[in-house]
């Protein structure tokens, strides 16, 4: 059985056990959250497509950790200009374990 969520902008393929990074939410370590945007729950051939959402479609998840991503380096350079900026960034996630999905 598996699930497509929509979390942060985002659509995510999850299934049950699936371990998953998504956008930083308010939550904190050991936590459980229910994601209610359910776009798709699949059961073998039983699938139910949402339009937008499958109604009553639920999706639980415990909070594992909050975290922040490798660093990416952004370079800007403009030749012959005298133009050089240089700066890292590293984004905020929050990674969820999935406990269970209800179809509705």
């Amino acid at each position: 059985m598996y699930a497509v969520i929509k979390s942060g902008g985002k659509q995510y393929r999850v299934a049950e056990g699936d371990v998953l990074r998504v956008e930083k939410l308010d939550a904190a370590a050991g936590d459980t959250i229910n994601f209610d945007q359910v776009l798709l729950v699949a059961d073998g051939d039983d699938v139910k497509v949402g339009t937008p959402r499958v109604e009553g479609g639920s999706v639980s998840a415990e909070v594992v950790d909050q975290a922040r991503a490798r660093k990416v380096e952004v370079v800007k350079f403009k030749r012959r200009k005298d133009y050089q900026r240089h700066y890292g960034h590293r984004q905020h996630y929050t990674e969820v374990r999935i406990t269970g999905i209800q179809a509705g």
